[in-house]
């Protein structure tokens, strides 16, 4: 893995960990955090099931995320419309990064997580939030749109609230972030220390390429196959799943009323 200059990754019982490194300006991206957060997703990818089973996101420092570096907007700001395309592409294709990773992620949220921060965290399969966080989608404030995080917001909470905190720029907090769907639980820390063992042991304790598989199934079904295709491509997966090595000894060991070999080593 390489050296990173805004970020920090590191391996420990198969949970990678990616915290976000700029605690100064509590964890503002800028070009450079983009690029790594991308980079670090590229690859996490290449790695075994033996070495890393989930990814976890996190800030450091008082806050998980404040959207955008203001020093970075002010270059952005005189940038040509060729040239802040493909700044926000890159954007887009770091939400797309933690969305599409094969292995489960998990966002641990605090402080605060505002404008683009939401994108990071909504791209997340589960989002643990502290109920006092404070959240806000306040790209209309400064007479932008969170347009690179809404289809991950969307996603999450649906058209008409999406309406409601995009068009407001509104702030709420963890419990009311929940409450819309944004993020998956919340509540103090103990209560989220708690969440996040058990959700973790529920994870390694299924089949790691179901696991995965399962993230591939339901990305093709949201984002790439018709109806038609659903039904094909849905009928050939469980039939070659039935048949390999992971779903065998899945199966062997239910019918044996014994635990499957993947949970020996977790």
């Amino acid at each position: 893995m390489k050296e990173f200059k805004t970020i920090e990754f590191n391996i420990e019982d198969k949970i990678g960990t990616i915290t976000l490194n700029r605690p100064d300006i509590h964890n503002a991206f800028n070009e450079v955090m983009i690029a790594e957060i991308i980079d670090c997703f590229e690859e996490i990818e290449q790695m075994n099931y033996d070495t890393i089973r989930v990814v976890m996101m996190k800030g450091k420092g008082k806050s998980f995320c404040a959207g955008a570096d203001l020093t970075w907007m002010k270059d952005v700001a005189n940038y040509s419309y060729q040239e802040n395309y493909l700044e926000s592409y890159k954007l887009s294709m770091c939400f797309n990064a933690v969305y599409s990773c094969k292995f489960p992620t998990i966002a641990m949220v605090h402080g605060a997580a505002i404008g683009g921060a939401n994108g990071l965290l909504a791209a997340c399969d589960f989002v643990l939030a502290n109920k006092n966080t404070v959240f806000s989608l306040s790209e209309v404030k400064i007479g932008i749109v969170p347009a690179c995080i809404s289809p991950y917001v969307m996603k999450r909470v649906g058209e008409y609230k999406s309406k409601e905190l995009m068009l407001t720029g509104m702030r709420f907090n963890g419990k009311e972030a929940h409450k819309a769907g944004l993020v998956n639980w919340s509540g103090g820390e103990k209560k989220l220390e708690d969440k996040l063992k058990d959700l973790i042991s529920k994870l390694k304790s299924s089949g790691p390429i179901a696991v995965s598989t399962c993230k591939q199934l339901l990305y093709d079904v949201e984002n790439v196959w018709n109806h038609q295709e659903a039904m094909e491509n849905t009928a050939k997966m469980i039939a070659e799943l039935r048949q390999s090595p992971e779903g065998q000894e899945g199966m062997s060991s239910f019918l044996e009323k014994r635990k499957p070999n993947w949970t020996e080593n977790n």
